[in-house]
């Protein structure tokens, strides 16, 4: 199934996606993030509700998408260096951040306050960096809790599965000390959507992620192409911790990073930038002026230094 957090006639929703159109479930679920937060109890309310007849069926095209999950217990799990061929792209591209290639997964945190909607602005300050970046991600949102997962049961604590632009500003994650956190969590600037597509729907192996930057194909892989599979990712992280319904996950970017390009590619205001993948729909988003230095006294990334 596919679902959606959705806006009709004003007031927020979630749905469930068929064909050309959402089904909208009762006002009490607004958001994926309500229907995940049942547990297993999910699978047989969404049957009831499928052959409830007074539950209103309207047109996708007249609804707004939002981000699936925005209600978030700790920070995004992102992970880094997950495609060897990205891996090697970065090569004396770090800033003097080398290190050898890893025997287990790259971990990092991201802020909540980055998530936006699949077709909503993205937010860009030139003088918070000048070094903006895109990353086409596979992501997927835990539907059970549990600690030390076996990678063999992995898979049965995912509730389903999305897209995300891990959009980032590389002068910012070099910045920091060697850590991401800074240079990944940059408010409203990572989309995520449109739907969470459960895994029977799917073949995740073979999925192509794509990122397209003004009609531009500048990343495509298959998800096999993994250096640390799904299962081994959720392993590995729930290893002595627990992973919580609702933790969102996303699982690392393959080549073609405008920070590896030669020229780089860097992304600017007015620029568009679509992410997509197979059966998970497509991101599709501009990035827009705002103002995010505010009265900061940090000098201006855009700067000299």
């Amino acid at each position: 199934m596919r679902f959606a957090s959705v806006k009709f006639a004003g007031v927020e929703r979630a749905g469930i996606v068929e064909h050309d159109e959402v089904l909208l479930l009762p006002h009490r679920m607004v958001s994926v993030s309500d229907l995940i937060a049942l547990g297993d109890e999910w699978h047989g309310l969404i049957a009831k509700l499928r052959r409830d007849d007074s539950l209103p069926r309207v047109p996708l095209a007249q609804t707004q998408l939002l981000a699936p999950i925005r209600r978030f217990q700790r920070d995004i799990l992102c992970t880094g260096w997950n495609y060897w061929d990205h891996f090697e792209e970065g090569r004396g591209k770090r800033d003097g951040q080398e290190v050898e290639r890893p025997n287990a997964p790259t971990f990092f945190g991201k802020a909540p306050g980055t998530v936006i909607g699949p077709t909503a602005d993205i937010g860009f300050d030139a003088r918070i960096s000048a070094k903006w970046d895109y990353e086409a991600e596979l992501a997927l949102v835990i539907g059970k809790a549990g600690r030390s997962i076996p990678a063999a049961q992995a898979l049965d604590h995912v509730f389903g599965y999305f897209l995300a632009n891990d959009v980032s500003q590389r002068d910012l994650q070099r910045r920091h000390g060697g850590q991401w956190l800074k240079g990944k969590s940059i408010d409203g600037t990572m989309p995520m959507g449109p739907y969470v597509v459960t895994g029977d729907e799917l073949d995740i192996p073979n999925i192509r992620l794509e990122c397209l930057l003004n009609g531009e194909v500048l990343q495509s892989a298959l998800v096999k192409q993994m250096a640390f599979s799904i299962p081994d990712l959720i392993a590995e992280l729930s290893f002595g911790m627990t992973l919580m319904p609702g933790d969102v996950i996303i699982t690392g970017t393959p080549a073609g990073v405008g920070n590896a390009r030669e020229p780089q590619v860097f992304m600017k205001a007015g620029d568009h930038v679509v992410v997509r993948g197979t059966g998970l729909g497509e991101l599709s988003n501009r990035l827009v002026e705002q103002d995010l230095y505010g009265a900061t006294n940090i000098p201006s990334m855009s700067a000299p230094r």
